[in-house]
């Protein structure tokens, strides 16, 4: 029956990795944690079961936009559901507590914080609750990037239930210490774990560090036209500024942040999804729960303040499988900017002053990492997996540190210099000064610091500046010095300087060719795997290993024109009617049947039903043209 199920409602003929397993486990009974990652179809392995299940289920979810475009999805595929949340009025969520009662909806997403209110508590213990699936579990642990105190509620909730139902749960960033939390503070019961992999194969992943982060952003939608993205900024006066000045230079982009009224933010997210603005910035209150599957680039304008935020951010890119770009531009600012963010940090309050501190230590360590890939020379998808503790063999042939060539060259005698500066100079100051000091710079730093007396002053004036910061990055990844975690982020030496200063540690690195630097976005230049015409070719290649896209693009687009059509009859964003993967299957199978339709990847029977002849019409037609031309 789930086969069936499976077909029916979502449009797939088998189930992806690890799906199949955690949907027996509830069906089973079993409580489960699934781990899997962007795009892997988590939801499925919850929505699937609590179709086949006596009983409601409930979603706990924490963000209003995350119900509402789940449960549009759910309506739009023939299932029935309703959110509860304080989007709601009074009399809305009465009425929904009314049908939810009369067993209308098999399925009810539900905010953390109304678990415990009288009414749906009420609403609840009376009801047939069969399981209790919590999204976004990660939110529970406050060794997760976002933790919220509401989800500790979950438990009680489920202990003041007439009988426990079955607890699933989902995440898709997760290291070690953060599952185990997840297990115990919701009191899973033997749970199945199972971990599908952190890796998204069809993301590019990349570092710049342009001179002019607008310019190079600009570039990069020069040569995407046309194509849906965030852009990520770090602050929303940076979202503002961004977004304004796209706007000036004739892009269509919107914004979100949380300076914004409810309403502006709901209308600019509606722009972005129904494709009316394709070019999303916006800070990080944007993108949990936005199933946007066409989504071709993820870039950040500044580097967040932890792996697990940039994995998830980044990860919003290309959920239907198709290539998708994931760019950081780097700055030194963002380490500043990322330390002040945790300083200053108000969302653990409700922790212990002890607690609140270990926090603090976490986030700073965390904050490091993420400092680490921008600096590292190593490949970037090796080092996000081996983060959340998979290895692979640091080649992935996809990212920006793969596909350019490197040298190994002995910097022993760089090092010890750079070293024996901060030394001399008693640790006093931090990254530029120490530089401008070895390659005997004559700025007005140097002069009143009076670093011209240093003896290491011009000792490696011949080493061009960008290559002595990449030495001092390596070091500090190496952890032969470190760097205080304040505003003026002072250079410091380490118990391992010593390795190098005594000169018994050689030090090699890696280096970029210098024939092979490429210019930046900003000088026009893109990742040839990762550009336009480059993702059509691969996405060209897979199709044509299936049976053919190659010559059938004309036909994509027209297939596009007509999912927007019915989009906007329909008031739901284009990917709810079918995703660009789908499409892109449709024009491989080129289906003139009911029966050769359904063979198509995410077309059920319910919305055949719904869209299945107007599509077929669009294919029939494009093949008469394409005879008669």
């Amino acid at each position: 029956m789930k086969q069936e199920y499976l077909k029916k409602f979502f449009g797939y003929d088998r189930f992806r990795e690890g799906q199949e397993t955690l949907v027996d486990g509830i069906l089973a009974g079993r409580d489960v944690l699934g781990i899997m990652p962007t795009g892997a179809g988590k939801s499925i392995c919850y929505q699937l079961p609590a179709l086949m299940m006596e009983g409601i289920t409930l979603v706990i979810s924490p963000l209003i936009s995350l119900m509402k475009d789940q449960v549009e999805a759910l309506n739009q595929a023939g299932i029935h559901a309703a959110y509860l949340n304080s989007s709601l009025s009074l009399p809305q969520y009465r009425k929904a507590l009314e049908l939810a009662g009369q067993g209308r909806y098999p399925i009810i997403y539900v905010a953390p914080e109304r678990l415990l209110n009288e009414e749906f508590l009420s609403f609840a213990c009376r009801t047939q609750i069969a399981m209790v699936a919590v999204d976004e579990a990660h939110c529970v642990s406050q060794w997760g990037q976002d933790f919220r105190p509401s989800y500790l509620r979950i438990p009680e909730f489920i202990g003041r239930l007439p009988k426990r139902p079955v607890v699933s749960a989902f995440t898709a960033t997760a290291t070690a210490q953060v599952r185990d939390d997840i297990i115990d503070l919701l009191n899973l019961r033997e749970p199945l774990v199972l971990a599908t992999g952190f890796d998204r194969k069809n993301l590019y992943f990349g570092v710049e560090t342009p001179k002019d982060r607008y310019a190079a952003v600009k570039a990069y939608l020069k040569n995407h036209p046309g194509e849906s993205g965030i852009i990520y900024c770090l602050t929303r006066k940076a979202v503002d500024d961004v977004s304004g000045r796209l706007i000036r230079d004739g892009f269509a982009a919107t914004r979100y942040h949380a300076g914004l009224d409810d309403a502006e933010r709901r209308r600019n997210q509606d722009d972005f999804i129904y494709d009316r603005a394709p070019v999303m910035v916006a800070t990080n209150a944007f993108g949990m729960g936005i199933d946007k599957s066409n989504v071709r680039f993820v870039l950040h304008y500044g580097m967040p303040k932890n792996i697990e935020s940039y994995y998830q951010e980044a990860g919003r890119a290309g959920r239907d499988g198709e290539p998708a770009e994931c760019i950081l531009y780097y700055s030194g600012q963002d380490v500043i900017t990322n330390q002040l963010f945790i300083e200053n940090n108000r969302d653990n309050q409700e922790l212990d002053e002890f607690s609140r501190a270990l926090v603090q230590e976490r986030d700073r360590e965390r904050l490091k990492k993420m400092t680490f890939y921008c600096f590292t020379n190593e490949c970037l998808r090796d080092y996000i997996l081996r983060y959340f503790g998979e290895y692979g063999d640091n080649y992935c042939g996809n990212c920006s540190n793969c596909l350019t060539q490197f040298e190994t060259v002995d910097v022993t005698e760089i090092a010890g210099k750079l070293l024996g500066c901060i030394w001399t100079s008693r640790q006093r100051y931090g990254t530029t000064v120490v530089i401008d000091t070895v390659h005997g710079a004559a700025t007005a730093k140097i002069r009143q610091y009076r670093m011209e007396d240093n003896p290491y002053y011009g000792s490696l004036s011949k080493v061009p500046v960008y290559r002595l910061r990449q030495v001092l990055q390596y070091l500090q990844m190496q952890e032969y010095l470190t760097v205080t975690a304040d505003e003026y982020a002072v250079v410091k030496l380490t118990a391992r300087s010593a390795e190098i200063l005594d000169g018994s540690q050689t030090v090699t690195m890696k280096w970029a060719k210098e024939q092979s630097r490429r210019p930046s976005a900003a000088e026009g230049a893109e990742p040839e795997t990762g550009s336009r015409t480059g993702r059509r070719k691969r996405r060209g290649k897979a199709a044509a290993q299936q049976g053919g896209l190659g010559d059938s693009e004309p036909l994509f687009e027209k297939l596009r024109e007509l999912r927007m059509e019915i989009a906007k009859e329909e008031k739901v964003p284009p990917y709810i009617v079918f995703s660009d993967k789908t499409l892109t299957h449709m024009c491989i199978v080129k289906p003139e049947t009911k029966e050769e339709m359904l063979t198509v990847s995410g077309v059920g029977e319910y919305k055949f039903g719904k869209y299945g002849e107007r599509f077929l019409d669009r294919i029939r037609e494009e093949k008469r043209r394409t005879r008669e031309s």
